[in-house]
């Protein structure tokens, strides 16, 4: 049983990559930035040393899950969502959906998807991909970060979707149930473009949005006192490089892609501000860029004395001040 005319299409990344599969096979033709724009998908939070986290660290964007349930708000698309206790049951219902010809979006524990270079797996039980077709014990599998689909036993999906831990998957999956008549998209991309304003520079919460920038800024000079060792130092400044470059951001933490959802977004609407904006997202964008890089190479270098880190810490707070103007600008351009 193999979803008819379902087309395989990669991402930058797997959440708004998957709601723009499952978009466009129903008939909606919106592009995965738009996506990401209209749910708000841009973010930032810093947490310093809490319980779930066993050292400082950050993220770029929203709650995953939440791009799917702010699509629903703003565009009056609806999904039916499903989890379970018992994987055979979860596993009988994925299987009805593809009898039905219905693509559906599973969350994964990513460690668990063997197509993965084995080198390359971790435990992030966040990962989504879309499930489209299935043949003797193997699942066809669209993933957003592979050029062609892949095929993954059953045995494999089943870990994945009921892997324990934080945010555990408990089977979760979702398909597109209906489309809007149309859909107001000025009041869509508006919507979503303050949202992200708020979050960003009003959301009244010390270590989220430009303040988390700032915090970020602040303590990271502070991360040898957590660290075991400088290679355990050396690891974690490393990763955020990990975090803004490689786990499915599009490059920057997502600047590149909310830009070109500005661009996209400008043309749509006919707000032609949006596109100098986006302009001008890029350029911020190349910024956190070279904090990637920066970070990789001392980092790599083990180079991770005070001067380094301060030299780090003046780089984000650099990008704390530049993302607070621009922000500002953007809530100024959709009044």
């Amino acid at each position: 049983m193999i979803v008819q005319n379902f087309n395989h299409r990669m991402a930058a990344h797997c959440e708004s990559g998957a709601i723009a599969s499952l978009l466009n096979h129903g008939g909606l033709q919106l592009t995965e930035p738009l996506v990401f724009g209209i749910a708000s998908g841009i973010f930032f939070g810093y947490f310093h040393k809490m319980k779930s986290f066993a050292f400082p660290t950050f993220i770029v964007r929203n709650k995953p899950g939440q791009m799917r349930t702010n699509i629903e708000k703003r565009t009056g698309v609806r999904f039916k969502t499903y989890d379970f206790k018992d994987p055979l049951q979860g596993q009988q219902t994925l299987d009805r959906m593809l009898m039905q010809n219905t693509p559906t979006a599973a969350q994964v524990d990513f460690f668990y998807m063997d197509y993965v270079p084995s080198w390359e797996r971790v435990h992030i039980n966040v990962h989504f991909l879309v499930v489209a077709g299935k043949e003797d014990n193997k699942y066809l599998i669209s993933d957003a970060y592979f050029p062609k689909m892949v095929e993954l036993d059953a045995a494999s999906l089943e870990k994945g979707r009921f892997a324990g831990g934080a945010m555990s998957p408990k089977g979760f999956i979702f398909h597109l149930d209906k489309l809007p008549a149309d859909i107001d998209y000025n009041k869509a991309i508006v919507k979503g473009i303050k949202k992200a304003c708020f979050y960003m520079l009003k959301i009244p919460i010390p270590f989220l949005g430009i303040k988390g920038m700032r915090m970020f800024a602040k303590k990271v000079v502070e991360w040898p006192k957590f660290a075991r060792d400088t290679e355990h130092l050396s690891h974690e400044i490393m990763k955020i490089n990990i975090l803004l470059e490689d786990q499915g951001t599009g490059g920057a933490g997502f600047r590149f892609m909310y830009a070109t959802f500005l661009q996209q977004a400008a043309t749509l609407i006919d707000k032609p501000e949006l596109k100098s904006l986006s302009g001008e997202l890029m350029k911020i964008g190349d910024g956190w860029r070279e904090i990637s890089l920066f970070s990789a190479r001392i980092g790599k270098n083990r180079d991770l004395g005070p001067e380094k880190l301060k030299q780090l810490s003046d780089m984000i707070y650099d990008r704390a001040d530049v993302e607070e103007r621009f922000f500002k600008s953007l809530s100024q351009a959709i009044k």
